[in-house]
């Protein structure tokens, strides 16, 4: 008899939200596509929930041209018409044009930085942030790290990337690994 192993608290409810647990959320991240793709669902999921988003991933990865952001960011309003008529993905004007606009400021921070891999591991040292919260309700909404990267991003022009979407981007891109004590996928250790 195989039994099911422990996971975070949120990570229940459909098959989609047990896979992202296990596969991808506080797993370190090193794919500026990866990255691209993350800020982008990150800014879809203010004020939804995270279970929306992942319903909707396939769409987005297919009306967001697999989260290229040279071609996101080439986008006009031809375009812009096209994805607010797309039922597949949340079709919030503000959120469609912020896409377009991150993407053009994510290719500036590529450029400066060489990749946005070497640009965002800087804020939290070049490491993991490993937290051990006891449960879900012990995980903050922001860090000092969330702040200083929601801060920067705003004055480099990007939009919907307050702190707490900075926060919950740097979970799910693993430069913080929040996995609940018990959880099968917490690591021992302070910092990985």
């Amino acid at each position: 008899m195989s039994r099911e192993p422990v996971r975070c608290g949120w990570a229940r409810g459909f098959d989609a939200y047990v896979e992202y647990h296990d596969a991808e959320w506080g797993v370190p991240v090193h794919d500026d596509l990866k990255f691209f793709e993350m800020l982008i669902l990150e800014g879809a999921q203010a004020g939804l929930s995270w279970s929306t988003i992942l319903k909707k991933r396939a769409a987005y990865r297919k009306a967001f041209d697999r989260f290229d952001p040279r071609t996101v960011a080439r986008y006009d309003a031809a375009k812009l018409r096209a994805l607010l008529a797309d039922e597949g993905i949340v079709r919030n004007r503000l959120k469609v044009a912020a896409a377009v606009k991150n993407a053009r400021a994510f290719l500036e921070i590529q450029k400066e930085f060489g990749s946005f891999d070497a640009y965002v591991w800087r804020f939290v040292g070049g490491r993991p942030i490993v937290n051990r919260p006891a449960t879900l309700s012990d995980i903050r909404p922001t860090s000092p790290e969330s702040d200083a990267l929601s801060k920067d991003l705003k004055k480099r022009g990007m939009t919907f990337v307050g702190s707490t979407i900075m926060y919950a981007f740097l979970q799910a891109t693993g430069l913080v690994d929040d996995h609940v004590t018990g959880c099968f996928r917490a690591r021992k250790g302070k910092r990985a």
